[in-house]
């Protein structure tokens, strides 16, 4: 299997015969970009998907006889030359510039779904598969299983999570994964979203990533915890101004860059109910801030962006975030003081010196048309067609 993301972030593939692996690699496999969210432009019809041999994994869920590789893939175009609108390589060039300026940043995912029930059919319901709660055990979680399943085949394609459990909605659930390298975590979403919906349609159940797939009950969030490092070294331990100013250039720039990080009309239902952030504010203690920094062991190792939905394109979506916090370090950018307040305890008038995040896609939108951090170097491109493509599939 070649695999790779279309404009929005869904996972697309072609399967190839072993004997022509080879030439995969030498030359790529062709195939006919005009049906590829994104990738309909007459002047690059023909494109070639060329697999990076580092993603190399197993599909466990295929048969011992005859098993199925998986590689993601670069995209080029037919005179070999890179695509320019190839999300993969977007975030790639954006890892190139963090370590011309000395850092990398390593990125730890924590994702929530709900499984939802069939009918006879096998039409999805919108019945969640269970009626437990948050950290609930068997029988209440009766996701348990499938949870189990999901993380084993993820560790069997090297995509190890950290810890699973029953999540506050009925039928919802979540999975937290260790840190890894930026296009190295968003080739493992990739895989952990499309591991976590066939496994639940191999269980006969529909599993769900949509933003605010219930009225009144939780949204399914997706949480970016983002280490910077320098040689190794965390760079909290000896450049904190630093970590700080790539976390400003972020909190000065997320109006520009929500769209990509909430990339649907019902993202934006989830804004301010349970715990999801609704205000451009951050805190060292606070759960339902829009950023966290939390302290581990005594100590801060990381920030935590809690806005995004898993319906994004990541490979868009953590370049846009590298971006934002690698102009915040070159600008030498400060944070506000951080809200530690308690919601209930926040006046009505002190509610007003805060930033709220965009009400609506169409406000999202509007935000990124009228950024100048965005049409700016390589965001420009990407912007214009990302915004093109959402328009004529989301609005």
């Amino acid at each position: 299997r070649l695999a790779f993301s279309d404009m929005l972030g869904n996972l697309k593939n072609i399967s190839i015969q072993p004997d022509v692996l080879a030439q995969a690699f030498d030359s790529g496999i062709a195939f006919d970009a005009f049906r590829i969210l994104g990738y309909d432009d007459p002047d690059y019809r023909d494109l070639y998907l060329v697999p990076d041999s580092s993603t190399l994994s197993v599909l466990p869920w295929r048969p011992q006889t005859g098993r199925v590789i998986r590689f993601y893939c670069n995209i080029v175009t037919s005179d070999g030359s890179p695509y320019p609108y190839d999300s993969r390589k977007f975030l790639a060039d954006t890892i190139k510039e963090c370590k011309k300026d000395g850092f990398a940043a390593r990125l730890g995912l924590r994702s929530e779904f709900y499984l939802f029930k069939n009918d006879e059919e096998g039409i999805p319901t919108a019945e969640p598969m269970d009626q437990g709660t948050y950290f609930d055990v068997a029988p209440l979680d009766r996701g348990e299983n499938i949870r189990r399943e999901i993380c084993l085949s993820l560790s069997d394609m090297d995509v190890p999570p950290i810890s699973s459990h029953h999540e506050a909605g009925p039928g919802q659930n979540e999975i937290e994964f260790r840190e890894a390298g930026a296009l190295q975590s968003a080739d493992h979403f990739m895989t952990y979203k499309n591991v976590v919906t066939t496994i639940a349609a191999r269980n006969g159940i529909t599993a769900s990533f949509d933003p605010k797939p219930l009225e009144g009950l939780p949204g399914n969030g997706f949480h970016v915890k983002i280490g910077l490092y320098r040689e190794a070294q965390n760079l909290f331990d000896t450049e904190p101004d630093k970590v700080f100013s790539f976390m400003a250039g972020i909190f000065n720039r997320i109006d520009d860059i929500t769209v990509f990080l909430n990339p649907r009309k019902e993202s934006y239902l989830r804004f301010g109910e349970n715990e999801a952030p609704k205000y451009v504010t951050w805190s060292r203690q606070n759960e339902s801030r829009l950023f966290r920094v939390p302290l581990v062991h005594g100590k801060h190792t990381s920030i935590i962006l809690r806005s995004p939905d898993s319906m994004l394109n990541p490979y868009i979506a953590f370049a846009m975030l590298l971006q934002a916090g690698l102009l915040g370090i070159k600008n030498g950018e400060k944070l506000p003081e951080p809200l530690e307040k308690q919601g209930y305890l926040i006046t009505d008038e002190e509610r007003k010196k805060y930033l709220k995040l965009p009400l609506s896609l169409a406000e999202a939108i509007d935000d990124a048309r009228e950024s100048k951090f965005l049409n700016e170097g390589n965001r420009k491109l990407i912007t214009e067609r990302f915004l093109e493509t959402l328009k004529e599939n989301e609005l």
